[in-house]
């Protein structure tokens, strides 16, 4: 699959979790949740410390995700990514997108193993979608 089918599959899914959301405004784990919904996309933040975020609740980890959530984004330092990424495997996440600084090599040659779409070249999300900070 070229990179651009690869974004084309990952955003086609239902739903999407965004691992490493975050209630400060200014960084791109609030910024993630708020292009989705800008564009009109049905995500859930996922974070363990926070109720919601941006007024959406949060899951508390990736298991706790619907499964109509089958793309994750990820902004996560690449250790936590690392260690992420098998419980995304393991709850049935069919996408991985690691957003740039997000990626860990063995987390992408696992998902690369296991045959999920992951996209780890540098793409931002922001960039592809068209991001506006109101």
């Amino acid at each position: 699959m070229t990179i651009q089918e690869q974004i084309q599959q990952f955003l086609a899914a239902p739903a999407f979790g965004v691992v490493g959301a975050s209630t400060n405004r200014e960084k791109y784990g609030n910024k993630l949740l708020r292009c989705y919904l800008q564009h009109g996309k049905k995500v859930i933040p996922v974070n363990p410390n926070e109720p919601e975020i941006e007024g959406v609740a949060c899951a508390a980890a990736i298991s706790d995700l619907p499964p109509e959530a089958v793309s994750i984004s990820m902004i996560t330092p690449p250790a936590v990514t690392a260690k992420l990424v098998p419980l995304a495997i393991e709850k049935g996440i069919k996408n991985i997108w690691m957003q740039p600084g997000a990626e860990h090599p063995e987390a992408v040659a696992l998902c690369l193993e296991k045959g999920i779409n992951v996209i780890a070249d540098g793409s931002c999300l922001l960039v592809v979608m068209g991001y506006h900070d109101h």
